[in-house]
C-alpha cells in the first residue's frame, strides 16, 4: 500500500487524540461538549504543527472491555470524530480500546475516516482485559458487507500485552499481513511511552516487505532520528502532550519539535542515500 494514498508524505506521521473519557465509562465527567472541546482543540494543535494523519481514540476509557464497546461510545465517537472532520482537513483514524475493530471499522465507514488501529488482528494475546483473540476473518468479511475501502493498520505483539507462547516476530508480521489481510503493520514497545526495538523495527520491514511498518509507541523528538530509519512512519502521543504527561493536552510547540527533528532526520537520509548512490555508479 502507498502511504501517498492517504497521507500527503511518504513518511507519515500520525498525531493521537485521546478524548476525555465517553458515556457509560468510569470516568464519565457528564458533558459530551467539554469531550468535543478537547478533541477540538488537540486535533487543531496536531494539526498546527505539522502532523500527516489523526488517530481518534478512547483512551481515556479504561478500564476497557475486551470485546464489543457500548453504542453510547460509537455514538459518541462517531459524533467527535465528524466535528473534528469538518474542524481540521487530515486523514484520520478511529481506534476503539481496547479490541472493538468492527466498531472502529463502522465509525471510519461512516464517516467517512481513512483507516483504523487494530490492536488484536491475528492470534491470542494476554493482557488487563483477559486473553483477547484476533477476529481478522469477521472483520474483514464486515468490512466487505459495508462497501468500504477503510484501511487497516494493525500491531503485531501489541504493548500492554504479553503473547502466548514465544512467536516469531518475521513469522507474525507475515501471518498478520497474508492471512490477516492487514494493509499497515504497527510496532510499538512494552507500554505507552515505550519505544520499539531497533532491531524489531527491521525485522518488521523486511518481514513486511512492502507492506508500511509504523511506530506505534515511545518515539520522540530524541529518538525518532534512529528509529525512522527502521520505519515507514510514525504514530505518537505521550510526548507531544504538555511536560511528557499522557494525562495532559496537547503541546503544539512539542508537536512541531517533533515534525522538525524527523523531517530533517529523513532529508540526511535521503541525502545520504543520494550521495551512496553515486559513488556507486562511479
Amino acid at each position: 500500500m502507498e502511504l501517498q494514498h492517504i497521507f500527503k508524505s511518504p513518511n507519515p506521521i500520525i498525531g493521537v487524540v485521546h478524548l476525555l473519557p465517553l458515556p457509560t465509562s468510569p470516568r464519565w465527567g457528564g458533558s459530551l461538549k467539554a469531550v468535543i472541546a478537547r478533541a477540538e482543540q488537540e486535533s487543531t494543535a496536531l494539526a498546527a504543527g505539522g502532523v500527516d494523519g489523526l488517530i481518534i481514540e478512547n483512551f481515556f476509557d479504561a478500564p476497557f472491555t475486551k470485546g464489543t464497546v457500548d453504542p453510547a461510545v460509537v455514538s459518541a465517537m462517531s459524533l467527535v470524530v465528524q466535528r473534528v472532520k469538518n474542524l481540521v482537513p487530515l486523514p484520520i483514524g478511529i481506534n476503539v480500546l481496547r479490541n472493538d475493530a468492527c466498531s472502529a471499522m463502522a465509525i471510519a465507514s461512516c464517516v467517512e475516516a481513512q483507516f483504523i488501529r487494530v490492536n488484536v488482528l491475528t492470534g491470542v494475546m494476554e493482557t488487563d482485559q483477559g486473553l483477547i483473540e484476533g477476529e481478522a476473518h469477521r472483520l474483514l468479511r464486515y468490512r466487505r458487507e459495508l462497501g468500504s475501502d477503510v484501511k487497516i493498520f494493525a500491531d503485531v505483539l501489541v504493548k500492554h500485552a504479553r503473547p502466548l507462547g514465544a512467536p516469531n516476530l518475521t513469522t507474525t508480521v507475515h501471518e498478520t499481513i497474508e492471512r490477516g489481510l492487514a494493509d499497515g503493520i504497527i510496532i510499538s514497545g512494552w507500554e505507552t511511552g515505550s519505544p520499539p526495538n531497533i532491531g524489531d523495527l527491521e525485522l518488521a520491514i523486511d518481514a513486511a516487505k512492502d507492506v508500511p511498518v509504523f511506530i506505534g509507541s515511545g518515539a520522540n523528538w530524541e529518538n525518532i532520528p534512529s528509529l525512522i530509519q527502521a520505519a515507514d512512519g510514525a504514530i505518537v502521543s505521550s510526548s507531544l502532550k504538555r511536560h511528557g504527561q499522557v494525562d495532559q493536552p496537547i503541546d503544539p510547540i512539542r508537536v512541531s519539535r517533533f515534525v522538525e527533528a524527523m523531517r530533517r532526520s529523513l532529508t540526511q537520509q535521503d541525502a545520504a542515500n543520494v550521495k551512496s548512490s553515486v559513488m556507486l555508479e562511479s
